[in-house]
């Protein structure tokens, strides 16, 4: 009979590559990782891995395994979720990972409707950068986790998970020295609004974030490449940079929040997309639903019409 926790670690490695990588993410050693891996092989009867210098390329038996234990692993969430609506309330831990804007715009207003239903569900909130999600959901770290895309960086497929559309939001050009500091439609088309400050500094989250590769791509798309001189991921923070004259920056709605009268925004035709993202086979879990229906009545009207919209 086939583990489902050694499954579990096959499917990691499909994804991870390497054992360091999958005893790092699980907290496990990687002696431990190859060890158990190797039981797995000896109960499937078949190699199902094999070196490639410091990396591990499964099989094609491996491969199928890996399909397999996706399936199996998402039945076991909908099992979970079955009982779950068996038992009489909501009670227990919900890990929840959130991005900055949401933790402040969105999540907290649901959390205050959460205790009001369910008065035993005790959510936990982890911010955690989008790109970093779906490794954090698979290997449990998370129930349910708030992610976001952009026009120019949609997000991959991931197997194993699942995603509802949550709400949109426009995107800023922020820059300095606007007369008033409230957002104003533009007229010109979005390369043109960018161009302007081609030769500008620009502010730009870390790399390896999706607000990172966001501004880039879009300044490739309008004709340059940006020269980045900050690098910041708090929006609050990169439009006192702005105000403070160093530099523009492409910034979401419920980041434009107090902006400095010294900093100007033009709407661009941009737009972030906000996603409810858990275990596939877990949207049916009380714990789950109650937590989406919760984020969905503290959405703030202006963005719900823009998700209608969309």
């Amino acid at each position: 009979m086939l583990d489902v926790r050694r499954l579990r670690l096959l499917r990691e490695l499909a994804r991870r590559g390497t054992i360091a990588a999958v005893a790092e993410a699980l907290a496990f050693s990687p002696s431990a990782v190859s060890q158990q891996l190797g039981v797995l092989e000896r109960e499937a009867g078949l190699p199902l891995l094999e070196r490639t210098g410091r990396r591990v390329r499964l099989t094609p038996a491996g491969e199928d395994l890996v399909r397999h234990a996706e399936a199996v692993l998402e039945r076991l969430e909908r099992a979970e979720a079955d009982l779950a609506e068996a038992r009489t309330g909501l009670a227990g831990a919900l890990r929840v990972g959130s991005f900055p804007t949401a933790t402040r715009a969105i999540v907290p207003a649901a959390l205050v409707a959460l205790a009001r239903r369910h008065p035993r569900l005790e959510p936990m909130v982890c911010e955690t950068d989008p790109a970093a999600v779906a490794h954090a959901l698979r290997a449990g770290d998370l129930d349910v986790a708030l992610v976001h895309e952009y026009d120019f960086v949609p997000a991959p497929r991931e197997p194993g998970l699942t995603t509802e559309p949550l709400y949109g939001e426009a995107m800023y050009l922020a820059a300095p020295a606007a007369p008033a500091g409230t957002p104003q439609e533009e007229g010109r088309d979005q390369g043109a609004v960018l161009r302007t400050h081609a030769e500008a500094p620009w502010i730009t989250a870390t790399p390896g974030t999706l607000c990172h590769a966001m501004t880039v791509r879009a300044c490739q798309a309008a004709g340059f490449t940006p020269r980045v001189r900050h690098q910041v991921d708090e929006f609050a923070t990169v439009l006192a940079l702005v105000a403070a004259g160093q530099g523009v920056a492409v910034v979401p709605q419920l980041g434009i929040t107090g902006a400095d009268r010294a900093v100007g925004l033009t709407r661009l035709l941009m737009e972030r997309r906000t996603q409810l993202a858990f275990r596939s086979g877990a949207g049916a879990h009380p714990a789950v639903a109650a937590f989406g229906a919760a984020l969905r009545a503290a959405v703030p009207p202006e963005l719900a019409s823009q998700r209608a919209e969309a």
